[in-house]
């Protein structure tokens, strides 16, 4: 089995992989150095999942990928689950690619707390347990990246997802750790989503949307105000009006 076919992602496989580039060995003679975390689909599930997929056409992604354009050998975060179709368009243009499902790993940590405060841990009932707790205690555990040490990340549709609290330190975290010229891409529901999506790349013009579990249900709907003073630290944002009551937004440091 291929590198890229192991890394396949459907339904509710969900790989964690970090750090891969071209040309690093991880021992297995693949060429690449992998951490892989995933939960069984059965077959069934995937079929039926992979038939529910939908391709458009994204001019958000085209600007990003313009965007990056002459940078070489860049460094990529994608906080979305490992697509084997995602990393095969980055890898190959010399990027090398993080891939950290903050998403999955927000909902581990809401079910690890929710899971102490049933068990009355005297460990969690001593802390800070508001959002903005909540938030610095899962940013210390969980974002562990250096300052400026990526051009590019992948944040999707991420941010309508977690707590607001949350949201608005993740955007100040990954601010920090873009290189300056950097470039970022987001997308924002128009309203609450029906149906819970991952995403991946088809080509440099083409996303896929594909429905999974929901791993933790909406939490705001941003206004073109709310998501500019987000990223009042960027000094470019361009908006694409998306399919199904998606807008995708290119943000450049």
């Amino acid at each position: 089995m291929s590198f890229f076919q192991k890394l396949r992602i459907v339904g509710g496989l969900v790989p964690d992989v970090r750090h891969l580039r071209p040309g690093t060995g991880n021992g297995n003679g693949n060429g690449h150095a992998v951490a892989m975390r995933a939960g069984y689909v059965s077959p069934a599930a995937a079929r039926s999942s992979e038939s529910q997929e939908t391709t458009r056409l994204s001019n958000g992604l085209k600007e990003f990928l313009w965007s990056l354009d002459g940078l070489g050998r860049g460094t990529l975060l994608d906080l979305g689950p490992a697509s084997q179709a995602t990393l095969s368009l980055f890898i190959e243009r010399g990027f090398r690619v993080t891939s950290d499902d903050l998403l999955l790993t927000w909902k581990q940590f809401l079910d690890e707390e929710r899971s102490r405060l049933k068990a009355a841990d005297p460990g969690l009932l001593a802390l800070d347990l508001t959002p903005e707790g909540r938030a610095a205690r899962f940013l210390e555990s969980n974002f562990k990246y250096s300052a400026a040490s990526f051009d590019a990340v992948l944040v999707w549709d991420l941010l309508d997802y977690l707590e607001p609290a949350l949201a608005k330190r993740i955007v100040s975290c990954l601010t920090d750790v873009l290189r300056p010229g950097g470039a970022m891409f987001a997308m924002f529901h128009s309203r609450k989503p029906e149906v819970f999506h991952r995403y991946r790349v088809v080509d440099s013009t083409m996303l896929q949307s594909l429905p999974a579990p929901v791993l933790c249900p909406a939490q705001k709907v941003y206004q073109n105000r709310e998501i500019q003073d987000l990223f009042t630290r960027y000094r470019t944002t361009k908006s694409f009006v998306g399919r199904n009551q998606l807008r995708e937004v290119l943000f450049l440091k």
